[in-house]
């Protein structure tokens, strides 16, 4: 079910987006995104069926996100859906991302068109592959698991071991 709330949001965010572009311009076609298999994408050209896309929405991988009604009213509208990797550590690149992009904001540059912020991701990646910050297991959480583990298995790790004293009961006969 689309829920109407959601409806409204998106029409509201397209009416304040520029106009849809009246030619093919690179990153924004649905070509670009097609992600189908190759025999699926010549039956059906994904830019002959849909408006230009003028919207990227970027929303996790629920259940109700994927349903054929949702999808077929944002591709009419020129929205395409990029949903979250359900496994890896894609929060952290989104982080890595925004971070990058609200630095350079607060610095007073603003892009212009989508190259733009392309080219400052691209620009910070050839930074990080320069002077690469090694990834060592480890560091203030692995002591405290080590400390945790040392605490809980006193005795040459012994799980059978415990602090507390048995208590003694009588079975009664």
């Amino acid at each position: 079910m689309l829920h109407p709330w959601l409806k409204r949001e998106l029409t509201a965010i397209l009416a304040a987006c520029p106009p849809a572009p009246t030619e093919a311009v690179p990153g924004w076609r649905w070509a670009d995104w097609d992600r189908r298999p190759e025999a699926d994408r010549r039956d059906a050209p994904l830019d002959d069926r849909f408006p230009p896309i003028r919207v990227v929405l970027i929303w996790d991988n629920l259940a109700g996100h994927h349903s054929a009604d949702i999808v077929q009213w944002c591709r009419e509208r020129g929205i395409l859906l990029l949903y979250t990797p359900i496994g890896g550590s894609w929060l952290n690149m989104a982080e890595s991302l925004q971070r990058i992009i609200v630095a350079r904001a607060l610095g007073g540059q603003h892009p212009q068109n989508a190259q733009e912020v392309i080219d400052w991701l691209n620009a910070t990646v050839r930074g990080w592959n320069a002077a690469p910050t090694p990834f060592v297991w480890g560091g203030k959480r692995a002591a405290r698991r080590a400390r945790a583990r040392a605490r809980r298995h006193a005795l040459g790790g012994s799980g059978a071991y415990s602090r507390h004293p048995i208590r003694r009961f009588r079975l009664a006969a």
